[in-house]
């Protein structure tokens, strides 16, 4: 499973410092997953963690990669890093949809047009409860944007 955002993307990561996001590997992904449950963590401790069996040095180079992506911080302990992430996993999720919705918006019109079709008919399927909170927001943001005078 990779979950796909655009390379060498640059985003805010809240604190105003620019996060490097980049396609994740499935190992990135579980790597995250395992810090966002345990928080602070050492290499040792996320091996631990892992479903299988991964050399020290793998676990050691993916969680470096993933302080390079600007995903983690790092801090030193000792003769070890403990790595920590800089997003929660909702924050994370929230800037994904944002930069895949913002990658559909920037194109064609075409684009635009299949984003917004797929976006009703995928929650139209899922929940009706779901569409009809999606309408609501949508009054919300229009009522929004006609008191700061925009179309």
């Amino acid at each position: 499973m990779m979950i796909g955002l655009p390379k060498n993307r640059k985003v805010m990561d809240g604190a105003g410092g620019a996060l490097q996001q980049s396609v994740l590997g499935r190992l990135e992904v579980r790597v995250m997953a395992i810090l966002w449950l345990r928080g602070e963590s050492s290499v040792r401790d996320v091996i631990q963690e892992l479903a299988r069996p991964l050399a020290y040095t793998t676990v050691m180079t993916t969680l470096d990669r993933l302080y390079k992506k600007h995903l983690l911080r790092r801090r030193k302990s000792e003769r070890a890093f403990l790595y920590s992430p800089r997003l929660s996993r909702e924050e994370w999720e929230r800037k994904r949809a944002g930069d895949l919705v913002a990658g559909f918006l920037a194109g064609p019109q075409p684009s635009r047009d299949l984003l917004i079709s797929c976006l009703v008919e995928a929650v139209g399927q899922h929940d009706k409860a779901l569409l009809d909170e999606l309408e609501q927001k949508i009054r919300r943001k229009r009522r929004e944007l006609s008191r700061r005078g925009q179309p």
